[in-house]
């Protein structure tokens, strides 16, 4: 049986294996190929917080995750095949790692707000 998500070394944990798989991923590798390693570090810190955030409402994040995206689908359009593949990898990943309650919040998390992101950039429902 595998363990909870319960501490930031989880998320981290978590997080570091899904960029790993993020970024040698022929779908949507090309979205984070440009960034050197300093902004990766500054990447991964803010989604350490974000996650963490997300699941134990901790005030680690603060941001505007949106408005991030639509500058970077000005630069690099997101399509809805680009949006599936992201929530496959993240779920697998998670589900991979983990399992219990805060595991299954975090998947559904990512999931809803990715399909929000998905309607607010291409202005239409995913499918």
């Amino acid at each position: 049986m595998k363990k909870d998500i319960e501490t930031m070394e989880d998320i981290q944990f978590l997080v570091n294996s899904f960029y790993q798989k993020v970024r040698n991923d022929d779908t949507i590798g090309h979205f984070f190929s440009g960034l050197s390693p300093e902004k990766w570090a500054v990447h991964l810190k803010v989604m350490y917080g974000f996650w963490h955030n997300a699941i134990f409402f901790s005030g680690l994040y603060s941001g505007n995750p949106m408005e991030t995206h639509q500058r970077i689908n000005s630069v690099f359009p997101m399509e809805q095949k680009h949006f599936e593949r992201w929530n496959q990898l993240f779920t697998e990943t998670a589900e991979s790692l983990f399992e219990g309650q805060n595991n299954d919040r975090l998947i559904q998390t990512a999931i809803t707000i990715s399909t929000i992101m998905q309607l607010k950039i291409n202005n239409k429902p995913p499918g």
